[in-house]
C-alpha cells in the first residue's frame, strides 16, 4: 500500500527532521521545479496542470540537466536522441525543448535514454506523486533498515548509484574483490582488539 505524500512526509520527518528533504536535490530527482517541491514540502496546494504540461516540462528539465552536467549544447543532444531513438532532428529538438508532446513509444524510449526510475509515470505523474515516489524509498530505509548487505555497504561508501551488479559492467570476481577491499578497510585485523 502506497502512502499519500502528507503521510510520507510526516513519517519521514519523525525519523530525520528535514535531513532528507533538500528541495534542490528532490527537484533534480523528480524533474520538478524547485518551487513546486518547496510548496509540496510545505503542504501547499498546487495549481492544476495537464499531463501534457507535466510531460513536456519534465523532458525539458531533464534535457537541461543532461546538457549542464555534460557541458554540451542542445544540438549535441538533439543529434544523440536522433541517432539513438530514430526520430528526426526536428522532432527531437521540439520534444527536448518541451514544445511538443512525445508519443507513448517515444516517451518509453526517453525513460531509457535519461535512465529515469518509475517508467513513463516519471513524466506523467502529478507533482505530489512524483515527489512521493522519491521519498518513499528514503522512508523505507528508516522504517525497514534490514536490507541486502551489499547494498548497505555501497550506500555507506556513497556508491549506491554505481551498483554495477545490475548493469553488467563488473564481473562477479571484480565485485568480490571490490567488496573484499572495502571490508578489509573497515574490519580490524585478526587478533587486533584495539577497535
Amino acid at each position: 500500500m502506497e502512502l499519500p505524500l502528507p503521510e510520507t512526509l510526516r513519517r519521514l520527518r519523525a525519523h530525520t527532521g528535514e535531513q532528507d528533504l533538500n528541495p534542490q536535490v528532490l527537484a533534480a530527482k523528480t524533474a520538478l521545479p524547485e518551487s513546486t517541491v518547496r510548496a509540496l514540502l510545505r503542504g501547499d496546494d498546487l495549481p492544476q496542470d495537464t499531463v501534457e504540461e507535466r510531460v513536456c516540462d519534465r523532458i525539458k528539465r531533464l534535457a537541461d540537466a543532461y546538457l549542464s552536467s555534460r557541458e554540451k549544447r542542445l544540438s549535441d543532444l538533439v543529434l544523440e536522441v536522433h541517432e539513438r531513438l530514430g526520430i528526426s532532428t526536428k522532432w527531437a529538438r521540439q520534444v527536448l525543448k518541451g514544445e511538443k508532446m512525445p508519443s507513448v513509444p517515444l516517451l518509453h524510449d526517453l525513460v531509457a535514454f535519461f535512465r529515469v526510475e518509475g517508467g513513463e509515470a516519471f513524466f506523467t505523474a502529478p507533482p505530489a506523486d512524483a515527489l512521493n515516489r522519491v521519498l518513499l524509498p528514503i522512508l523505507t530505509k528508516y522504517e525497514n533498515p534490514e536490507q541486502d548487505p551489499v547494498t548497505a555497504l555501497m550506500e555507506k561508501f556513497g556508491i549506491k548509484a554505481m551498483d554495477l551488479r545490475h548493469h553488467g559492467s563488473m564481473t562477479r570476481g571484480q565485485l568480490e574483490n571490490l567488496l573484499e577491499g572495502v571490508i578489509k578497510s573497515v574490519m580490524p585485523p585478526k587478533g587486533d582488539t584495539s577497535r
